[in-house]
């Protein structure tokens, strides 16, 4: 049997996938290294789930090449499946039977004794805080709790690479911390994963390494900090007291910033990037010099919207879903 080493658990080279006449994959590439988390940020409809079902085999690309730990995904599709486990954006857990069922049916699906279903079940109970429920009907369960469970029965084998695509979609604060400590969990247990997210607190809590897919294209790529370093070192977040300005303020801000600023739908509000606070400062002195009051102003570090923005020329709102 031939063994392939390779630092990388997946190598994408220039994918193309369409649906008909609409090119959903425009030439991607992809390189995640071994034990990492590496995160696919977009809007809906820019590629995410496309991507992950022709990682996952589950979908063929039109061209290009999938390497999994080395393993063609179309020529070694079983190679690749040994290796590998997918929690979807919607649970696939059945709602008719208890979290303790469900565990049990998969373990034993998977080849485990009734012993051992019984046993793996128990224990992924216990691991993802769902003891209590456990021998309740899952239709019962809260959102966070389905997603729990959900991941728990990607985990019944567990997996070298794992793609969680948008695990925590709809979910409450809390139970998004949730999922975010059991995917820290198993990169410390050595599970690679690939994460699709909307959400760049999210990407930013998790990942070694983020793309920005748009479009079907990978627009950047980089650390979290590298990506917002690519848009400014923050943004000038400025409200002011009298609407009728706005047009001289972001004549101002252009001038002193060499930045188009971004209008909020707010009428008294508008933002820009800056690349370093004292031009902030300089762009407020600015504009109270010129007579513009201002009612409140912050610099931050660049949102989701900004970051988009900046990369792609439009906001990072949500678009027409991917064909399923």
């Amino acid at each position: 049997m031939l063994v392939i080493h390779t630092t990388h658990a997946i190598e994408v080279r220039d994918v193309r996938k369409a649906y008909g006449k609409t090119e959903v994959l425009k030439g991607v590439d992809l390189h995640v290294e071994r034990g990492t988390v590496f995160a696919l940020l977009g809007p809906n409809g820019a590629g995410k789930t496309t991507t992950i079902r022709i990682l996952a085999t589950l979908l063929h690309a039109d061209s290009g090449t999938v390497e999994i730990f080395g393993h063609d995904v179309r020529r070694e599709v079983e190679a690749v499946r040994r290796r590998i486990s997918l929690t979807g954006q919607f649970a696939a857990v059945d709602e008719e039977l208890t979290g303790r069922e469900n565990l049990i049916l998969i373990s034993r699906l998977l080849g485990y004794s009734r012993t051992d279903a019984r046993a793996r079940a128990a224990e992924l109970l216990s691991v993802f805080g769902l003891d209590e429920a456990a021998d309740r009907l899952v239709s019962k369960y809260s959102g966070g709790m389905r997603r729990r469970l959900d991941i728990a029965a990607s985990l019944v084998v567990t997996p070298d690479l794992l793609f969680l695509d948008e695990p925590t979609t709809g979910l409450d604060p809390r139970s998004r911390n949730q999922v975010w400590d059991i995917v820290s969990a198993l990169v410390s247990a050595g599970t690679t994963i690939l994460l699709t997210t909307q959400y760049l607190e999210e990407a930013d809590r998790l990942a070694d390494r983020i793309a920005v897919i748009d479009h079907g294209k990978i627009i950047a790529e980089g650390t979290s900090g590298e990506l917002k370093a690519s848009v400014g070192s923050g943004i000038l977040h400025i409200r002011l007291h009298k609407a009728e300005q706005r047009a001289a303020a972001e004549q101002l801000l252009t001038r002193v910033l060499d930045v188009t600023p971004h209008l909020e739908a707010d009428a008294t509000a508008l933002s820009a990037r800056v690349s370093a606070p004292e031009r902030a400062t300089e762009a407020l002195t600015t504009l109270l010099h010129a007579g513009i009051e201002l009612s409140d102003f912050s610099l931050g570090q660049p949102s989701l919207d900004e970051v988009f923005l900046s990369l792609t020329g439009h906001e990072a709102t949500p678009t027409e879903e991917e064909p399923q």
